[in-house]
């Protein structure tokens, strides 16, 4: 009976000992770089990125003539042109009242025509007693004084001439003309106003009716446009014409960081002076620090990029972009040059992930991580 109890508990414990060694294994560990996914990189590198640059100002005259009367205290009579006109140089746009300057001028005419008949009857006298110096015939005083009265009336004679000249070049003064050829931009004046020294131009006229679009770029913007560029400006009316950049400002404001460019815009009845513009540079260019369009991911802490470090793992930096064209985009604010990024953003990757980079060349696609071997069978099952 003995013997029996023994044989029994050898064969519970033989059984249990084979449960045991038959039981769920522990899986082994997993080498990181193993399970790595392969990524493509590149690297964050200067580039010439073409791109559209846009610009708003306010459309202006290129050259604005201000017209005003030269002469004071005469009385507009007529005004012969209206706003919007397009006159010529020397055209007439307002005539003042002769009527006092007229009579002035003959009274100037007559002066001077008296004066020069003094000064001829003097002068003759005085050539009369040319060589008597000496001789005991007039004493050499009265000799002396006809000379003198001569080159007085000489004297007397040319002032009275040069103010009848004044009255002249004033008289002729009496008709307003356009100093250029162009577009009257504004008329500021009635018939029967009073000409006066200053004050508020009569007319306006645009210098050939050319106007421009004034438009502030920032200061890194500035470098990418130049002289001769054209540049797609739609106006108020939503019409697109073409321009052509004339001046780049060569300095930039020290408070707002802002320079100004002048497009030359074509002549034509819908650019209105006063009116808004903006415009498009299509074939602007500039260099900064790059990456492709697909490196860039945007979510709710905004833009960024995965960076590989020299570990091979994965660190999400915040970017701040600016200019794209071409596939890629400048990073404004971002990690240095020569970092890798991965190159396209969408691959699910986080912080601290490691990764295979590959360089130059397209990565294959993201194998899905690989399952967890299942654990071994109870050796009951097997």
């Amino acid at each position: 009976m003995t013997n029996s109890k023994t044989l029994l508990t050898f064969a519970v414990g033989l059984a249990a000992l084979s449960l045991v060694a038959c039981g769920p294994k522990e899986p082994p560990k997993k080498d990181p770089a193993a399970t790595a996914r392969t990524v493509s990189v590149v690297r964050v590198q200067d580039r010439a990125i073409a791109g559209s640059l846009t610009a708003s100002g306010s459309l202006i005259p290129r050259e604005e003539a201000a017209v005003l009367p030269e002469v004071a205290g005469y009385r507009v009579s007529r005004v012969l042109v209206e706003e919007g006109a397009q006159v010529k140089v020397g055209q007439t746009l307002a005539q003042l009242d002769s009527a006092l300057i007229n009579a002035q001028l003959e009274q100037q005419k007559a002066q001077a025509a008296q004066a020069q008949v003094q000064a001829e009857q003097a002068e003759a006298e005085a050539a009369r007693v040319a060589g008597l110096d000496g001789q005991g015939v007039l004493s050499q005083e009265a000799i002396d004084q006809r000379r003198f009265q001569a080159k007085s009336a000489r004297a007397t004679a040319n002032a009275q001439l040069a103010a009848y000249r004044d009255v002249q070049t004033r008289a002729g003064k009496l008709a307003v003309t356009a100093p250029v050829s162009g577009l009257v931009l504004s008329r500021n004046v009635r018939p029967g106003d009073q000409s006066g020294a200053g004050g508020e131009p009569w007319f306006r006229i645009a210098r050939d009716g050319q106007i421009e679009l004034s438009a502030d770029l920032a200061e890194g913007d500035l470098a990418r446009v130049r002289v001769g560029q054209t540049a797609a400006v739609t106006l108020p009316s939503g019409v697109t014409v073409e321009g052509r950049v004339r001046i780049v400002s060569p300095q930039v404001n020290a408070e707002t960081k802002l320079g100004t460019v002048r497009i030359l815009l074509p002549v034509r009845g819908d650019v209105r002076a006063g009116g808004f513009g903006r415009a498009v540079f299509k074939d602007a260019t500039g260099l900064g620090l790059a990456v492709p369009e697909t490196a860039i991911r945007y979510d709710a802490d905004g833009a960024s990029v995965m960076t590989v470090g020299a570990d091979n793992r994965v660190r999400r930096v915040n970017v701040t972009t600016g200019v794209r064209g071409g596939g890629f985009v400048t990073l404004v604010k971002g990690p240095p040059a020569g970092t890798r990024v991965i190159q396209n953003a969408a691959a699910f990757l986080l912080d601290g992930d490691m990764v295979k980079p590959v360089e130059g060349g397209a990565a294959a696609p993201a194998a899905a991580p690989a399952p967890a071997p299942a654990p071994a069978q109870a050796a009951g099952k097997r």
